[in-house]
């Protein structure tokens, strides 16, 4: 038995828990039995998990001990992993938010195969809304997925469950998806490291009976406590599929070996320009500021420089969101069961043909050279990730889709472009704020350039340390409500 305590266990993350394992100071199965003891214990109240393969994960553990023995390397060896239900786990339906269930799929998708081949143990599928639509975690059958931060604040969404798990130690780390923010933005409302690699880096690809339809907006991502963690994770889980929908882009360095690396002198651009003109608060502006005056001190330089975003390319991203919504809905056999918002927003989808998704993909990649043009000579980007902080539970609550759109393109204005140009972004903690909550800021990369905000993230990880700061609920071992 390992002479951590159980709160250093659950808290030493991905890479350190692994390691761990591989010097038997703690074994899988007794890994394994910690996390769920605190799934027990914590998510009566924070409702991150729709199911919990308790039963599975402990069989699992046991399989990456005999591998252990057999004397393979496993860089996650027996590290619990949470993954988003909307990402296939064989054996287990992938509901993606909604209630309803089409029955367990066959094989699991190519991001949760990879994760076990490495020696990850699938813990659980976390809660997300309705397809992932909005930026909250809270749906009719499934209920709200609380923040650990601050249980009435929102955990973000659309990975919220997975935000959720990892910020309180229930999991290491967590793999969510991303169409148009839906790591980056529970990353940055629950203080935690949320990466969004290239696009084709980590294939899409689901079980047999199961595609989504996208158009390339959807990536898979990491959640995790530190830059090394996140960068792990995303390693693991690279790498292309056969008849992948989306062709893998040229081979680059692992992450890890960026985030154990300081870049080099960078020139950044720092932009406060949102997507459409919505208001942004001083309490998203002044993290982004800080972290600027940070960097400079680190040596880089640090500009003012906005990328365009062309009406014609907005119009493009809502084209592909549109018209792979009313494919998501055409695919199910009781789509009348769906919240109401949703079937009105079906409707409205379905008059997007698949012409015009096709048209908008036809565009995208001299519509991203456009818009990335003005940045061009700069190393990366650094945006606020949302435009005000993490919003009441209920934002949404009531809501018809005009007015929920609206109240969306307020709060996410920074994320949905990186899904468009594909390129790499992440959101890294920047602080907890006098309220309590956590801040954020977003870093963008060059098209097929993860390795140079993942080296900058480390540094500013160095410099400025987060992972030691612990939300309220999962400071204790039974929390109160309230």
């Amino acid at each position: 038995m390992t002479t951590v305590d159980d709160q250093g266990l659950v808290f030493a993350g991905v890479a350190r828990q692994a390691q761990l394992v591989r010097d038997r100071q703690v074994s899988p199965r007794e890994l394994v039995a910690h996390h769920l003891e605190r799934i027990a214990q914590l998510d009566p109240v924070l409702n991150a998990f729709r199911v919990v393969l308790a039963e599975q994960a402990m069989a699992d553990a046991a399989q990456v001990e005999r591998r252990l023995a057999a004397g393979e390397v496993l860089p996650l060896a027996g590290v619990p992993i949470a993954v988003k239900d909307d990402t296939d786990v064989a054996g287990v339906s992938s509901m993606c938010g909604t209630g309803i269930d089409t029955g367990p799929v066959s094989s699991d998708s190519a991001a949760v195969r990879r994760l076990r081949a490495a020696g990850a143990v699938i813990i659980g599928k976390t809660h997300l809304p309705e397809f992932g639509a909005y930026p909250v975690c809270e749906s009719p059958t499934w209920g709200v997925t609380r923040n650990p931060w601050d249980l009435y604040r929102t955990t973000g969404g659309s990975s919220g469950g997975s935000a959720a798990a990892v910020a309180a130690g229930m999991v290491p780390g967590a793999l969510g998806t991303d169409g148009g923010g839906s790591v980056r933005i529970p990353a940055a409302c629950c203080g935690l490291v949320g990466l969004k690699g290239q696009r084709g880096c980590i294939s899409t690809k689901q079980s047999p009976e199961r595609a989504y339809r996208f158009h390339g907006l959807h990536h898979i991502g990491t959640l995790a406590r530190s830059v090394a963690d996140a960068a792990l994770l995303h390693d693991a889980m690279t790498g292309a599929e056969p008849n992948d929908e989306i062709p893998s882009p040229p081979p680059t360095p692992p992450l890890t070996d960026a985030a154990s690396h300081p870049p080099r002198r960078l020139r950044i651009a720092m932009s406060f320009k949102p997507v459409v003109p919505v208001p942004v608060t001083d309490e998203v502006r002044r993290p982004v500021l800080e972290t600027a005056e940070l960097l400079r001190s680190l040596g880089h330089e640090v500009v003012e420089r906005d990328p365009l975003y062309p009406p014609a390319a907005i119009l493009a991203v809502l084209a592909l969101f549109m018209n792979g919504l009313a494919h998501e809905i055409d695919r199910l056999p009781t789509p009348e069961l769906l919240e109401r918002r949703i079937q009105a927003e079906g409707r409205t989808a379905r008059l997007v043909p698949d012409w015009m998704a096709h048209r908008a993909l036809a565009a995208r990649g001299w519509l991203s050279e456009r818009g990335l043009r003005p940045i061009a000579d700069c190393d990366a980007l650094m945006t606020p990730v949302l435009a005000k902080p993490p919003v009441r539970v209920g934002h949404f609550e009531g809501l018809g889709p005009t007015r929920s759109m609206a109240r969306l393109l307020a709060f996410m204005p920074f994320t949905p472009p990186q899904n468009f140009t594909g390129q790499p972004a992440m959101s890294i903690p920047a602080g907890v704020s006098a309220d309590g909550l956590p801040e954020a800021v977003h870093l963008v990369g060059r098209p097929h350039d993860g390795s140079t905000i993942v080296s900058l993230a480390a540094q500013l990880e160095s410099a400025r340390p987060w992972a030691h700061h612990w939300p309220p609920a999962a400071r204790h071992r039974t929390p109160a409500k309230g």
